[in-house]
């Protein structure tokens, strides 16, 4: 396997750039730039908390190896071509890249996408995953085009535990050797540009953000749709729960069973839930 390819990074977390980083050395490869996407959409402020986040990464940044904090689509590019880079590597990247940017490196832009594309195209899959009440997620490895998670697949696995207990840590347990494993397959195919599987419109879906009535717990849903809601905010963090009133108390839901459990049931379409933890939800909410 041919080596040697002058790679660029972009991704969101210290053990993210790090797996992308130690994936590319074992292959042969030298990632001399790291990006981080500091907000959702470009152009727009800088999200809470990721000013925090770039800290850790900078501490984490290997020697030699840049940091750039990018506020445009533009400014990426024009940083991007001092590099003379051969391949640009994203995972967990929101924005849409324009072909000025895509054809920076030579052999083009790898996206590594958690589902198996054409499923849950877009930004949230793993979010519209539990929130499916999927019992397991897929990652892909694709050529990014100018659409979102539309390119040609050059690796793909299937069978990521998603539990009833999932958490990002526990999630990024059973993920990360899969991306590692996937990752190093579509490298030693990324060079060839008749290699790829053109993906098809049978079986696609998109996986946008979540919807601002999926804040509030609907009792006309199911109750495993409930307890799917709940499991869905759990998952992006600690305190995180939809609202909903009870006994004339507003809630945020933070845990649910479905089976019959010490705390307040809830009545839903087809059965009931029980909330086994929530807190007073303030009235803005």
């Amino acid at each position: 396997m041919a080596g040697d390819m002058r790679i660029g990074l972009i991704s969101f977390g210290p053990a993210e750039f790090a797996a992308l980083h130690e994936t590319c050395v074992m292959a042969g490869h030298d990632p001399v730039v790291y990006a981080f996407s500091r907000s959702m959409r470009p152009r727009t402020p800088t999200d809470e908390g990721a000013a925090t986040v770039a800290a850790r990464i900078a501490a984490a940044v290997p020697p030699g190896v840049d940091l750039l904090l990018p506020g445009s689509s533009a400014g990426l590019g024009t940083a991007l071509r001092g590099y003379d880079l051969d391949l640009v590597v994203c995972y967990g990247f929101s924005w849409r890249l324009p072909r000025s940017v895509l054809e920076i490196p030579r052999y083009g832009v790898l996206n590594i996408h958690s589902s198996m594309l054409p499923k849950y195209r877009g930004p949230a899959p793993v979010l519209q995953a539990i929130r499916n009440g999927d019992t397991h997620l897929g990652l892909t490895v694709h050529r990014m085009d100018e659409d979102f998670d539309t390119g040609p697949v050059l690796a793909q696995q299937d069978g990521i535990p998603l539990p009833d207990d999932v958490t990002q840590q526990s999630l990024w347990s059973d993920l990360s050797p899969v991306l590692r494993d996937q990752l190093t397959i579509a490298l030693d195919r990324v060079r060839d540009p008749t290699a790829g599987e053109p993906q098809t419109a049978e079986g696609a879906s998109y996986a946008g953000f979540l919807e601002p009535e999926f804040f509030t717990v609907d009792t006309a849903a199911t109750a495993r749709q409930v307890h799917d809601q709940v499991r869905t905010f759990r998952f992006m963090g600690t305190g995180l729960g939809p609202v909903v009133t009870v006994g004339g108390h507003r809630l945020r839901v933070l845990r649910t069973s479905l089976s019959p459990a010490d705390g307040i049931r809830l009545d839903c379409a087809d059965g009931a839930v029980w909330i086994t933890s929530s807190e007073p939800a303030p009235l803005d909410a």
